[in-house]
């Protein structure tokens, strides 16, 4: 089976929930992305087998949101693109596809990524309100329709929050930032731990963005009504302090719990694209690719503890990469919590303590915090869910051209009880 590169890769700029992308949909978030990354590739569109997006929250407006983005950005009507969906593993869900597709010949060039606007998440009226509205809309006379309007009832009103309910895991209950709690708990995480790890987050992925590195993998945007474009992203805070984040209350468990909105990712909007290539059509070409995919991985884990899916997915991409941690030189991993990070590193260094959910297993090493996340991650960055599996694997991609190392994981957790990892190299 053919090797397959990742050629080059974009993002736009990661912004909060409700800043100055809210009124972007997901779709032209990722238009954005992918048609920018045509543009620094010049790649001609017509020679692209097939794109494939991930994206969680799916527009209603934007169904197949991948078809959607392809078409807007100029490519043929001919080709065919489908959107897939892994949860915070979307993005990488994307590139594992796409992977898949040229290793077995089925194509040379492929265009990936992910994208979310978080929000535009929409509210939604409870049952009860469509009920009414329904029998509203049925009743054929007069007289049933003012019986039927008669049964409104104020409480219809109170909207259901999707963008809640799509973090809540069905099958355990707890949210996503409870189940940051429960590693807390289970691995005698201290809040000043968690805080010290946030704050290092926001001070790396400032120093990246003055010294130019973020700016690398950014596609400028250029907003209605504002004369400079969008370049950063706007999460990272040069004045972030300890003492602000001790001065913020727990947030999931507001009465013994550690884990706060500061130690915590945000919610964010943001899409990213990269190029994969088969290594024929690489020497085609000649292009130099960032990194080639040497392996990747996805496993499940109880729900409540999804926040160590590294820990279980890792191995799998390892040991089909016939490597262990110890040969790993450069390390991405999502930072959806603090507390989710350091339970991982915890496990990694001692795989025993993993061994309630499948996590002893003989790849895994110590990973060095000074190899971890070199540019911040998304305690700073943010996490638009559908993109960080993209957006990691960008930065990893980057990093290790940058750095002239050979072997890197990108590796996420994923709500619902799953983990993700990837291994690239170069060569």
């Amino acid at each position: 089976m053919t090797r397959v590169a990742i050629v080059d890769g974009i993002r736009t700029p990661f912004v909060k929930a409700g800043d100055r992308l809210s009124r972007m949909g997901a779709q032209e978030l990722g238009r954005i992305a992918v048609r920018e990354l045509l543009e620094k590739t010049d790649i001609d569109p017509a020679t692209v087998d097939e794109v494939i997006i991930g994206n969680v929250a799916q527009p209603m407006e934007a169904t197949n949101i991948s078809r959607v983005i392809e078409l807007n950005s100029g490519m043929p009507l001919s080709m065919s693109a489908h959107t897939v969906s892994r949860n915070c593993a979307s993005g990488l869900q994307s590139i594992a596809e796409g992977f898949e597709l040229i290793r077995s010949g089925q194509a040379h060039t492929v265009v990936v990524g992910g994208t979310e606007s978080m929000s535009n998440i929409p509210l939604m009226y409870p049952r009860e309100m469509s009920d009414f509205m329904g029998n509203v809309w049925r009743a054929k006379s007069r007289l049933k329709k003012a019986a039927a309007l008669a049964k409104f009832r104020p409480r219809m009103l109170k909207p259901v929050v999707a963008l809640a309910e799509g973090l809540k895991d069905p099958f355990s209950g707890l949210n996503m930032g409870e189940t940051a709690e429960v590693l807390a708990k289970e691995f005698h995480i201290t809040r000043r731990e968690q805080d010290e790890f946030a704050l290092q987050s926001h001070q790396r992925a400032v120093a990246a963005t003055k010294s130019g590195r973020m700016a690398d993998e950014i596609v400028p945007i250029y907003l209605p009504g504002e004369p400079e474009p969008l370049g950063n992203d706007i999460g990272p805070r040069e004045n972030q302090t300890i003492e602000a984040l001790e001065r913020l209350t727990p947030y999931f468990d507001r009465r013994y719990g550690t884990v706060t909105a500061g130690n915590s990712s945000p919610i964010t909007d943001g899409a990213a694209a990269l190029l994969l290539m088969s290594e024929a059509r690489v020497q085609v070409t000649g292009i130099q690719p960032l990194a080639w995919i040497r392996s990747y991985g996805f496993a499940g884990l109880d729900p409540r503890r999804m926040g160590l899916g590294p820990a279980v997915a890792a191995p799998i991409a390892l040991r089909r990469a016939g490597l262990s941690m110890r040969e790993i030189e450069l390390v991405e991993m999502n930072e959806a919590f603090a507390a989710q990070v350091l339970a991982n590193l915890r496990v990694f260094e001692r795989p025993k303590l993993g061994e309630a959910v499948g996590a002893d297993q003989p790849e895994l090493a110590p990973i060095d915090v000074g190899r971890l996340n070199v540019n911040g991650g998304a305690i700073a960055l943010g996490h638009p869910v559908g993109t960080s599996g993209t957006r990691i694997t960008l930065t990893l991609a980057k990093e290790m051209k940058r750095r002239n190392l050979q072997l890197g994981l990108a590796t996420l957790c994923v709500g619902g009880g799953q983990g993700a990892a990837m291994v690239l190299e170069r060569r």
